[in-house]
Protein backbone atom coordinates (compact mmCIF):
# COMPACT_ATOMS: atom_id res chain seq x y z
CA UNK A 1 0.00 0.00 0.00
CA UNK A 2 1.36 3.47 -0.70
CA UNK A 3 0.88 6.32 1.42
CA UNK A 4 -1.34 8.86 -0.81
CA UNK A 5 0.15 12.60 0.12
CA UNK A 6 2.43 14.54 2.10
CA UNK A 7 5.68 14.09 3.01
CA UNK A 8 5.80 10.45 2.54
CA UNK A 9 3.99 10.05 -0.86
CA UNK A 10 4.52 7.68 -2.80
CA UNK A 11 6.19 5.24 0.05
CA UNK A 12 5.26 1.86 0.40
CA UNK A 13 4.32 0.15 3.87
CA UNK A 14 3.83 -3.55 4.43
CA UNK A 15 0.39 -5.19 5.28
CA UNK A 16 -0.73 -7.64 7.63
CA UNK A 17 -2.23 -10.36 5.50
CA UNK A 18 -4.85 -10.95 8.87
CA UNK A 19 -6.58 -7.09 8.39
CA UNK A 20 -8.71 -5.67 6.01
CA UNK A 21 -7.12 -2.08 4.96
CA UNK A 22 -8.66 0.96 4.63
CA UNK A 23 -8.89 1.71 0.46
CA UNK A 24 -6.86 4.31 -1.18
CA UNK A 25 -10.44 5.72 -2.28
CA UNK A 26 -11.93 5.88 1.26
CA UNK A 27 -8.36 7.24 2.28
CA UNK A 28 -8.26 10.11 0.26
CA UNK A 29 -11.46 10.90 1.01
CA UNK A 30 -11.31 10.67 4.86
CA UNK A 31 -8.49 13.18 4.59
CA UNK A 32 -9.67 15.28 1.95
CA UNK A 33 -12.77 15.81 4.22
CA UNK A 34 -9.78 16.43 7.31
CA UNK A 35 -7.44 18.71 5.39
CA UNK A 36 -8.34 21.69 7.69
CA UNK A 37 -7.88 20.26 10.80
CA UNK A 38 -5.08 17.54 10.19
CA UNK A 39 -2.15 20.50 10.85
CA UNK A 40 -0.74 19.91 14.26
CA UNK A 41 -3.52 17.74 15.39
CA UNK A 42 -2.97 15.18 18.17
CA UNK A 43 -4.24 11.91 16.28
CA UNK A 44 -5.79 8.74 17.95
CA UNK A 45 -5.79 5.87 15.48
CA UNK A 46 -7.81 2.56 17.04
CA UNK A 47 -7.77 -0.89 15.79
CA UNK A 48 -4.63 0.62 13.68
CA UNK A 49 -3.73 -2.62 11.81
CA UNK A 50 -0.48 -1.65 9.54
CA UNK A 51 -0.68 2.10 10.87
CA UNK A 52 -1.68 3.45 7.18
CA UNK A 53 -4.48 5.71 8.13
CA UNK A 54 -2.07 7.20 10.64
CA UNK A 55 0.99 7.27 8.86
CA UNK A 56 -0.71 9.21 6.42
CA UNK A 57 -1.82 11.69 9.27
CA UNK A 58 1.91 11.94 10.04
CA UNK A 59 2.70 12.41 6.12
CA UNK A 60 0.06 15.08 6.07
CA UNK A 61 1.26 17.09 9.03
CA UNK A 62 -0.61 15.42 11.99
CA UNK A 63 1.89 16.72 15.21
CA UNK A 64 1.85 13.48 17.10
CA UNK A 65 -0.47 9.57 16.89
CA UNK A 66 -1.14 7.29 18.77
CA UNK A 67 -1.88 3.76 17.47
CA UNK A 68 -3.74 0.76 19.23
CA UNK A 69 -4.12 -2.73 17.97
CA UNK A 70 -4.44 -5.58 20.39
CA UNK A 71 -2.96 -7.85 16.93
CA UNK A 72 0.90 -8.55 18.09
CA UNK A 73 1.31 -9.22 14.42
CA UNK A 74 0.04 -5.35 13.43
CA UNK A 75 2.02 -4.47 16.11
CA UNK A 76 5.26 -5.82 14.16
CA UNK A 77 4.53 -4.77 10.90
CA UNK A 78 3.31 -0.92 12.36
CA UNK A 79 6.71 -0.81 13.90
CA UNK A 80 8.48 -2.08 10.36
CA UNK A 81 6.85 0.33 9.15
CA UNK A 82 7.76 3.43 11.08
CA UNK A 83 11.31 2.57 10.87
CA UNK A 84 11.24 2.12 7.07
CA UNK A 85 10.11 5.60 7.25
CA UNK A 86 13.00 6.41 9.33
CA UNK A 87 10.10 8.55 11.42
CA UNK A 88 10.93 9.77 15.27
CA UNK A 89 9.85 7.88 18.25
CA UNK A 90 8.75 11.39 19.11
CA UNK A 91 5.82 11.06 16.84
CA UNK A 92 3.76 8.81 18.03
CA UNK A 93 3.10 6.08 20.62
CA UNK A 94 2.16 2.46 20.08
CA UNK A 95 -0.34 0.11 22.58
CA UNK A 96 -0.25 -3.34 21.81
CA UNK A 97 -3.74 -3.53 24.05
CA UNK A 98 -7.39 -3.65 23.69
CA UNK A 99 -8.40 0.03 23.14
CA UNK A 100 -11.73 -0.67 25.23
CA UNK A 101 -9.81 -1.87 28.13
CA UNK A 102 -7.46 1.09 27.95
CA UNK A 103 -10.82 3.48 28.15
CA UNK A 104 -11.84 1.83 30.52
CA UNK A 105 -8.21 2.29 32.74
CA UNK A 106 -9.07 6.02 32.23
CA UNK A 107 -7.35 6.78 28.62
CA UNK A 108 -3.29 7.61 27.44
CA UNK A 109 -0.96 9.75 28.42
CA UNK A 110 -1.00 11.51 25.56
CA UNK A 111 -3.76 13.30 25.25
CA UNK A 112 -6.17 15.31 24.18
CA UNK A 113 -6.65 14.37 21.11
CA UNK A 114 -7.85 16.61 18.25
CA UNK A 115 -9.33 13.14 15.70
CA UNK A 116 -9.85 9.96 16.47
CA UNK A 117 -10.16 7.42 13.70
CA UNK A 118 -11.35 3.82 14.54
CA UNK A 119 -11.62 0.89 12.05
CA UNK A 120 -12.54 -2.27 14.27
CA UNK A 121 -13.11 -5.61 12.53
CA UNK A 122 -16.66 -5.65 11.20
CA UNK A 123 -20.18 -7.22 12.47
CA UNK A 124 -18.86 -7.41 16.06
CA UNK A 125 -20.52 -3.89 17.05
CA UNK A 126 -16.86 -3.09 18.93
CA UNK A 127 -17.18 0.51 16.59
CA UNK A 128 -20.89 1.18 18.85
CA UNK A 129 -18.76 -0.32 21.54
CA UNK A 130 -16.01 1.56 20.93
CA UNK A 131 -17.90 5.12 20.85
CA UNK A 132 -19.74 4.28 24.20
CA UNK A 133 -16.40 3.46 26.20
CA UNK A 134 -14.71 6.97 24.24
CA UNK A 135 -17.91 8.38 25.87
CA UNK A 136 -16.22 8.21 29.47
CA UNK A 137 -12.97 9.23 28.98
CA UNK A 138 -11.98 12.90 29.38
CA UNK A 139 -9.21 12.19 26.15
CA UNK A 140 -10.36 14.80 23.63
CA UNK A 141 -10.47 18.12 23.02
CA UNK A 142 -13.69 20.06 23.07
CA UNK A 143 -13.86 20.61 18.92
CA UNK A 144 -12.59 16.52 18.57
CA UNK A 145 -14.07 14.63 15.48
CA UNK A 146 -14.26 11.00 15.75
CA UNK A 147 -14.71 8.85 13.11
CA UNK A 148 -16.04 5.65 12.66
CA UNK A 149 -14.95 3.01 9.24
CA UNK A 150 -17.92 0.14 9.57
CA UNK A 151 -19.60 -1.88 6.82
CA UNK A 152 -22.74 -0.48 5.00
CA UNK A 153 -24.45 -2.67 6.37
CA UNK A 154 -23.76 -1.54 10.46
CA UNK A 155 -24.86 2.06 10.35
CA UNK A 156 -24.17 3.85 13.61
CA UNK A 157 -26.89 5.39 15.80
CA UNK A 158 -27.35 9.13 15.34
CA UNK A 159 -26.35 9.36 18.95
CA UNK A 160 -23.88 7.09 20.39
CA UNK A 161 -22.83 7.85 24.32
CA UNK A 162 -22.02 11.63 24.36
CA UNK A 163 -21.63 11.55 20.50
CA UNK A 164 -23.92 12.85 17.70
CA UNK A 165 -23.11 12.11 14.39
CA UNK A 166 -22.52 14.76 12.20
CA UNK A 167 -21.93 13.08 8.59
CA UNK A 168 -21.88 10.05 6.71
CA UNK A 169 -20.30 9.34 3.80
CA UNK A 170 -20.31 6.34 1.68
CA UNK A 171 -17.68 4.24 -0.68
CA UNK A 172 -19.05 1.15 -2.02
CA UNK A 173 -19.51 -1.06 0.92
CA UNK A 174 -17.69 1.04 3.15
CA UNK A 175 -19.25 4.03 5.75
CA UNK A 176 -17.46 6.53 7.28
CA UNK A 177 -19.51 8.15 10.21
CA UNK A 178 -18.75 11.24 11.99
CA UNK A 179 -19.45 12.07 14.77
CA UNK A 180 -18.63 15.06 17.95
CA UNK A 181 -19.56 15.60 21.01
Amino acid sequence: MKIIAGKFKGRIIEMPDSIRPTSDKVREALFEILKARIEGAQFLDLYCGSGAIGIEALSRGAKKITFVDNDHGCISILKKNLARLGLSSGLYDIYNKDCIDIFRRGGFETRPYDIVFLDPPYYKELAKNTLIELSDCDILTPNALVIAEVFKKDNLPEEVGIFKKVRTSKYGDTILEFFKK
